[in-house]
């Protein structure tokens, strides 16, 4: 009879990375690989936006914004809640559920959040 070493997740996978492409882009290969697509995606976009309004606020807005994905992503304890409330959001029909879930959301972007600030000069 075989078992399955359990492992424990005491913090993040990672340290947070800095808020550039390069370091986004490994940070998200290694925490979420999956969303390799979207992130590609959503950096086209915001170059492209970029150049439409001749500002660098939607490449900001982009750091920004996958900075505290990989926040969330990188603690995989975080990720789960975070993942699960989506998934009762999305798929509960009741409205005490669904708020519940929608504040767990938002409590847990919001803490990322602040972690992304924090590296953010100024």
């Amino acid at each position: 009879m075989s078992s399955q070493p359990v492992h424990h997740h005491n913090g993040p996978l990672i340290p947070m990375p800095e808020l550039t492409w390069p370091a986004l882009r490994r940070a998200v290969a290694t925490v979420a690989p999956g969303r390799l697509p979207e992130i590609f995606e959503d950096m086209q976009q915001a170059f492209v936006q970029a150049a439409q309004e001749s500002s660098v606020g939607p490449i900001r807005m982009f750091h920004f914004k996958w900075g505290v994905i990989v926040a969330i992503e990188r603690d995989p304890e975080c990720a789960v809640r975070f993942h699960a409330a989506e998934k009762t959001f999305n798929t509960t029909a009741d409205d005490g559920e669904q708020q519940a879930a929608l504040m767990e959301i938002a409590d847990i972007w919001q803490t990322a959040e602040r972690e992304v600030k924090a590296l953010v000069p100024g």
